[in-house]
């Protein structure tokens, strides 16, 4: 289990630092119902990445592992496959990049993100992670690295867990830092004798 969990640390830490549900999490917290919002949004990507990751488990135990359970040699060609795919998508948004920064334009839900209902903000982070160009391929490399290693079922769920929780540190940071800042006491304030507004 540890040699897999190596192996599938980099692709969680990758999700992680993916910068597209960081800003959608900030800008979700920003809104009147910033905490049950951000939460949802939270529980959507948990469910996207942890939905993906099964199907491929599914997929990927059947084949059966490599020798001394290291995950099988299909496997390399598909993260091989799926770099590929990533290094093409990148160059196309380069190419396609406004050579003018002002005339960037931001994503329709963006703009509409104060707007968006529960179910539709939970639905944002299930697709952003799950349908997403970039956190799509590697949750499925690292699922398929789980999957094909040769692990018992339930170190093979274990590891898709410690695979989402660290995926999942670039929402659970800024989403802790609010609701813990919500739940401190804010200073009252006090009318003195002498007439003077102080605080406690």
């Amino acid at each position: 289990m540890g040699a897999v969990l190596g192996d599938v640390l980099g692709f969680a830490a990758a999700v992680a630092v993916s910068p597209l549900p960081i800003i959608a999490i900030i800008l979700i917290l920003a809104t009147p119902r910033g905490r049950l919002n951000g939460m949802l949004f939270t529980a959507g990507w948990i469910l996207g990445l942890s939905a993906l990751g099964a199907v491929m488990l599914a997929i990927a135990s059947p084949a059966g592992a490599s020798a001394h359970n290291h995950p099988a040699t299909w496997v390399g060609a598909l993260k091989l496959a799926l770099g590929v795919f990533l290094l093409l998508f990148g160059a196309r948004l380069w190419h396609r990049r406004p050579k003018d920064s002002s005339q960037a334009q931001l994503p329709k839900w963006m703009g509409a993100i104060d707007r968006l209902t529960p179910v539709k903000v939970f639905g944002l982070g299930l697709a952003l992670a799950a349908l997403n160009a970039k956190n799509a391929p590697l949750t499925i490399a690292a699922g398929a690295a789980i999957g094909s290693a040769g692990l018992p079922v339930g170190q093979q769920i274990a590891s898709l867990a410690i695979f989402v929780v660290i995926a999942t540190l670039g929402l659970l940071a800024p989403l802790g830092v609010f609701v813990l800042g919500e739940s401190e006491p804010r200073p009252r304030s006090v009318i003195g004798k002498t007439g003077q507004l102080s605080t406690m």
